[in-house]
C-alpha cells in the first residue's frame, strides 16, 4: 500500500470526535508503526494530502509540525518531508585501521557488496601523487557500495598498485583479506574525514535524498615498508555512522629546573 492510498479519508477521517489535525496526526503514526510510511520515501506534499482527504493546509500543515515536535518526521528545505530513521547507528573506530567486512563482522551484521568498477587503468594524477607511482605504472580500481544486512551504508572506490592487486575480480568480500593473502596487508594509514552533502548519483545509489548529509574519507594504507598501498576515497551516510576516537591527555610539561 502506498501512502497515499494509506491516507485515504475512508479509512480513518470518518470516526467521529476529535480534533482533525490530531486524526491525521495518528494515522501517519500509525503508517510509521505499521512500515507503511518509510525514512527512504517522503511523504506526500501538503497540498496533496490536504487534496486527498479534504482537509485545509492549515490543518494538515498542524498536523505535520506536532509529528516535527514528537520527532516522527523532518522537514528538509525543498525537500519535504521525511520520516525519521530509527535505524541504530554504527560506531566506528578511528584508532584501529580495519576493513568494512571487519567492522559489520563484530556487530553480528551480514556485508554484500553491488559492484561499481573493477579493472586495471592508468592512474589519475591524485592517484599517482598519493601512491607514488612511477611513469608508466598502472592502478587496479575497485568501486563498490557496501550494504550491512541489506541496507546501503557506504561507496568505496579504492586504488591500489597494480603489483599489489593484479587481478581486481579476485576480491569478493574483503579487500585487506585479498591484500594479506599476498602478504601486503597495511599496518598504518593516514585519514581525512570531511562533511558534504551527497551530490545526486552518490544519494540515489545510498538511498537518501539528493543533499542529505554525508561523510567522506579520504584513507591513505602503508606497508610497514613505508610504500602506500592504498588509497580509497569513500562516501559515507551521515545518518547511519558515528566515527569514534579515543584521545589521550598529553604528558604535563615539566617546569624548567
Amino acid at each position: 500500500m502506498d501512502a497515499l492510498a494509506f491516507l485515504s479519508p475512508e479509512q480513518w477521517l470518518q470516526d467521529a470526535g476529535g480534533l482533525r489535525y490530531v486524526k491525521l496526526r495518528k494515522r501517519i503514526e500509525q503508517g510509521i508503526a505499521q512500515g507503511v510510511l518509510t525514512a527512504e520515501n517522503p511523504l506526500p506534499p501538503e497540498r496533496e494530502i490536504a487534496a486527498l482527504t479534504g482537509l485545509s493546509r492549515v490543518t494538515v500543515r498542524k498536523a505535520m509540525q506536532a509529528l516535527v515536535d514528537r520527532g516522527a518526521i523532518i522537514q528538509r528545505q525543498g525537500a519535504g518531508s521525511f520520516v525519521v530513521d530509527r535505524k541504530p547507528r554504527v560506531e566506528q573506530s578511528l584508532s584501529r585501521l580495519t576493513s568494512f567486512t571487519e567492522d559489520m563482522a563484530r556487530r553480528g551484521l551480514t556485508t554484500s557488496a553491488q559492484w561499481l568498477q573493477r579493472g586495471i587503468f592508468m592512474p589519475s594524477p591524485e592517484e599517482s601523487v598519493a601512491l607514488a607511482l612511477a611513469m608508466g605504472d598502472s592502478v587496479a580500481r575497485i568501486a563498490r557500495m557496501r550494504l550491512a544486512d541489506g541496507r546501503p551504508m557506504a561507496i568505496e572506490r579504492a586504488s591500489l598498485p597494480s603489483d599489489i592487486l593484479p587481478d581486481p575480480s579476485a576480491v569478493e568480500t574483503s579487500l585487506y583479506e585479498q591484500m594479506e593473502a599476498g602478504g601486503n596487508r597495511p599496518v598504518r594509514a593516514i585519514q581525512k574525514i570531511s562533511a558534504i552533502n551527497l551530490c545526486e548519483a552518490d544519494a540515489n545509489l545510498l538511498g537518501v535524498v539528493t543533499g542529505a548529509a554525508g561523510l567522506r574519507i579520504e584513507r591513505t594504507s602503508y606497508l610497514a615498508s613505508g610504500r602506500a598501498v592504498e588509497f580509497t576515497r569513500s562516501i559515507y551516510r551521515g545518518d547511519a555512522y558515528d566515527f569514534v576516537a579515543e584521545l589521550r591527555l598529553a604528558p604535563a610539561m615539566k617546569p624548567n629546573s
